[in-house]
């Protein structure tokens, strides 16, 4: 085995089907053989499976070199591997390009499908969709929507273009405009900014307000109302985790279908594709840091009235 820089290990194994290789590192400890430290490190993955896996050779060193069953354990290395998801759900909705060119691939995300890997995700994510369906191993997210949100999704096809683009991001120059389906609340003055202090919740998904200087904004207006539920335009200043989704509860008025936010639901191991959240993004405006010229992608979805329940 060879010795990481301190940017970390090149892969040695390609994407494949989509799916970039994952990687572990292994720290100083009391373990003797590598089969033990990797039954200890992954406590929720079988051990049988972990076992089947060395023996054929699937998880490799920086050098590709395969370890096996006997194989011992060499600490301050990495090793490499493909993740695996068990039996993992298939997500039934279609994944339309709206705009490609030799930088980017601009997406219309449905509900349901994550952005990139993660937990129970894998396959049926945009990105691993994306790379192996355009063939495209390289394709990286220049941003990302919750697994729940709709609409415009954009990722960056070669390497040496992502940071002039993320940085667009960064800069909070890139306008986005999302809209959604919730609660009409009579004595609530629109338009409004809406700013708070959000904070993940310490081992759990979702995140909270708490007092201190805001770091997160929201612009949210009032664009149609049907009996007791309205379409809001919502335009965030800031891109924190769930923050449309935390804002919104926050008024009194929680985005329809929401399982996290007033209450966090029970969960479930399935999802209901009956009852999507009714979030989308609408549209992303930018000016192009290579052309010069405004670019804008608009979502040809649409929230469902008839679904927000």
């Amino acid at each position: 085995m060879s010795m990481p820089d301190k940017a970390g290990s090149t892969p040695p194994l390609p994407v494949r089907e989509g799916v970039a290789p994952s990687r572990v590192f292994l720290p100083k400890g009391p373990w003797l053989l590598l089969r033990d430290f990797l039954v200890q490190r992954f406590p929720y993955m079988p051990a049988q499976v972990l076992l089947d896996r060395l023996t054929r050779g699937e998880i490799v060193d920086g050098d590709g070199t395969a370890q096996h069953f006997d194989s011992p354990y060499m600490p301050l290395h990495w090793l490499w591997y493909y993740r695996e998801v068990l039996a993992e759900v298939s997500i039934p909705f279609d994944l339309p390009v709206l705009y490609r060119d030799d930088c980017l691939v601009v997406v219309d995300k449905p509900h349901f499908l994550a952005s990139i890997p993660g937990g129970r995700h894998l396959k049926e994510t945009a990105l691993t969709r994306l790379r192996q369906s355009l063939d495209l191993p390289l394709l990286s997210p220049l941003h990302r929507l919750d697994r729940d949100t709709a609409g415009v999704l954009m990722f960056c096809i070669d390497p040496q273009h992502r940071g002039a683009y993320q940085s667009l991001f960064q800069q909070r120059a890139v306008q986005k405009e999302y809209e959604a389906i919730a609660p009409i609340r009579p004595d609530l003055s629109l338009p409004m900014v809406y700013r708070s202090r959000l904070q993940a919740k310490v081992d759990e998904f979702v995140v909270e307000e708490i007092e201190g200087e805001p770091n997160s904004e929201t612009l949210i207006d009032l664009a149609e109302h049907r009996s007791a539920l309205g379409l809001y335009r919502l335009y965030p200043h800031t891109g924190r985790k769930h923050q449309l989704r935390v804002h919104m509860s926050a008024l009194g008025i929680p985005i329809c279908n929401d399982g996290f936010y007033p209450v966090l639901r029970e969960y479930a191991q399935a999802d209901d594709f009956s009852r999507p959240l009714q979030l989308l993004s609408r549209a992303i405006e930018f000016k192009d840091p290579y052309t010069g010229s405004m670019r804008r992608f608009e979502s040809q979805r649409s929230l469902d009235w008839d679904k927000a329940g």
